[in-house]
């Protein structure tokens, strides 16, 4: 029985050929995607994939459907009512240090949620540049703002002797805030800096590298589910890469817009703004090595995610084999689709 939420997305479904034969509705293999949050645009790769017709290539008919949340998202993957999910980290690694046995098959967004920007033609480069001046942040006891504090802590910087943070509310805000000149930098999550680029307010991230590698949501399935379903993990993947690869080209953002669109209509209303969201998201979804391909995953950014938890009390005690929570034995098979 597959979940039936009200943010329900249809999926894309046409007939097509698998590797050269036609197929029908009763041939292709039906996979369910279960993801957090309603925007196709957050899973582009999956949305173009189904609009382009490449699951339908390999053999599969892919249906989406949007939850509330990690949490939820790992409980329908636990109940058997999706097959691949879209989690978090932080939910992920609390799910697996309670024993369950899901594993991170591809990491979608290597970059993080949240970044520090600044005007685009400012002079500021590193989070020292803004020593003395007012950082902007959504909610003060927001993830946003202790994102920030973990930064400028590190530099040796300290709230209200260093800096200033300031709460101006969501990206909208945010943009009143630049122009009235109350902030010098922005902690943005990745709809804040599309707000802030579509309203004549570009901005640049100045993020140290080594806090861009709290990555953000990616693919997982249950063990249990990749042991008996080895070919239809490849197809998907292979699918899922030419998708990303798509996505990724900036002559097709018109195109991406469309299959966001055709699974969730809100998404082709602004366009302009889906635009600057479609540039944001390819931004977060980039590999840092990408000759390394689409979806790998380090153990240093694992590492990195997993002692944040256990400082903050998230996560009572480290995994032992943290190893054990991803794979990337697919990565390779998986972007021989694009290499070609």
């Amino acid at each position: 029985m597959r979940l039936h939420s009200c943010l329900k997305l249809t999926s894309f479904m046409v007939g097509a050929a698998v590797w050269g034969s036609v197929a029908t509705a009763q041939d292709l293999e039906q996979v369910t995607v279960v993801v957090p949050n309603p925007s196709a645009i957050l899973y582009m790769p999956i949305a173009v994939a189904m609009g382009e017709g490449y699951f339908e290539e390999e053999g599969l008919d892919v249906e989406v459907e949007a939850v509330n949340g990690s949490g939820a998202v790992l409980q329908a993957l636990v109940s058997g009512q999706g097959d691949i999910g879209n989690p978090g980290a932080g939910p992920f690694l609390q799910a697996r240090n309670r024993d369950v046995p899901v594993k991170f098959i591809y990491r979608l967004n290597p970059n993080s949620s949240y970044g520090i920007v600044v005007p685009e033609d400012s002079d500021y480069q590193s989070p020292e540049d803004l020593r003395g001046l007012t950082i902007g942040v959504g909610t003060a006891d927001g993830a946003e703002a202790a994102f920030a504090r973990t930064i400028f802590s590190e530099a040796g910087m300290q709230e209200g002797e260093d800096y200033e943070i300031l709460v101006v509310g969501d990206g909208g805000q945010a943009t009143a805030g630049f122009l009235r000149e109350d902030i010098d930098a922005y902690v943005a999550a990745t709809n804040d800096a599309a707000i802030l680029n579509g309203r004549g307010m570009p901005v640049r991230n100045i993020t140290p590298a080594e806090f861009r590698v709290y990555f953000g949501n990616g693919l997982a399935a249950m063990e249990s589910w990749l042991e008996e379903n080895e070919e239809t993990v490849l197809a998907f993947g292979r699918a899922l890469v030419r998708g990303a690869e798509f996505a990724a080209q900036p002559d097709n953002i018109e195109a991406v817009i469309d299959h966001a669109a055709a699974q969730n209509p809100q998404e082709g209303e602004d366009r302009d703004f889906a635009r600057n969201l479609v540039e944001q998201i390819v931004i977060r979804q980039t590999p840092f090595e990408p000759e390394r391909g689409w979806g790998y995953q380090d153990l240093d950014a694992w590492q990195a995610w997993q002692d944040s938890l256990v400082s903050s009390g998230e996560l009572d005690e480290p995994i032992e084999d943290l190893e054990a929570v991803y794979t990337n034995e697919y990565i390779d098979p998986w972007n021989e689709a694009v290499q070609q």
